[in-house]
């Protein structure tokens, strides 16, 4: 809830503040005498309970949330490009090794939503000075991911056999992927890791609801 009202604070502010900009340079417009200095104002929402207040553009700017990443923001990201990286892994199985035509759809969906996520993650990272050295996380020890004997298993099999066990492991590795994605909502700081992981609880959720359904 806290992190929902600094967002809507965040956007107000925001608008608010370019509303005002618009406004000074609509009044030095052709014919206009030009300005020395900025008199534009921004009304400021109040907290609960209290007025709003007029505030300079720059005030605003100053007022906006803090929305740096954190270590927490690194370390989510970070790992979940792994974890991503192992569903591919198994999905990449579907196609030569599932006997049923909805197994191998839901992992050509899973494949096709993924992909996209580790590319914006990744761009993620370039943008905020790459990766971080990552103490005491094991990438092994993730939520949900599989083990290398049970990857061998699943590469192995093939027909019913390989459906049911992609199936529970797909499953599982959704599980920890929103275990994760929870986490840092809860923990993070950033605006954009909250939306990629709000992202990935959503679509797979869905996606686990999908596989029990098979």
């Amino acid at each position: 809830m806290i992190r929902r009202q600094r967002a809507v604070t965040a956007a107000a502010l925001s608008a608010l503040a370019v509303l005002a900009l618009a406004a000074c340079e609509s009044e030095q417009g052709e014919g206009a005498p030009e300005a020395k200095s900025s008199t534009g104002t921004v009304v400021a929402p109040g907290k609960p309970g209290e007025p709003a207040k007029r505030i300079s553009p720059e005030e605003a700017a100053r007022l906006l949330p803090d929305e740096s990443p954190n270590s927490a923001d690194f370390t989510y990201v970070q790992m979940m490009v792994v974890h991503h990286r192992q569903a591919l892994t198994m999905t990449a199985l579907a196609p030569e090794r599932a006997a049923s035509p909805q197994v191998r759809k839901v992992a050509e969906r899973i494949a096709a939503a993924q992909k996209p996520e580790i590319d914006a993650m990744e761009g993620w990272l370039k943008n905020n000075g790459g990766p971080r050295e990552q103490a005491g996380h094991d990438h092994h020890s993730m939520p949900g991911m599989a083990t290398e004997a049970q990857l061998k298993e699943l590469g192995d099999a093939k027909g019913t056999a390989f459906d049911e066990l992609f199936l529970k492991l797909m499953v599982t590795h959704h599980e920890g992927a929103v275990t994760m994605a929870a986490e840092v909502l809860s923990q993070g700081n950033n605006v954009l890791v909250e939306e990629m992981a709000n992202d990935v609880i959503a679509q797979q959720t869905a996606e686990i609801g999908r596989m029990r359904r098979l």
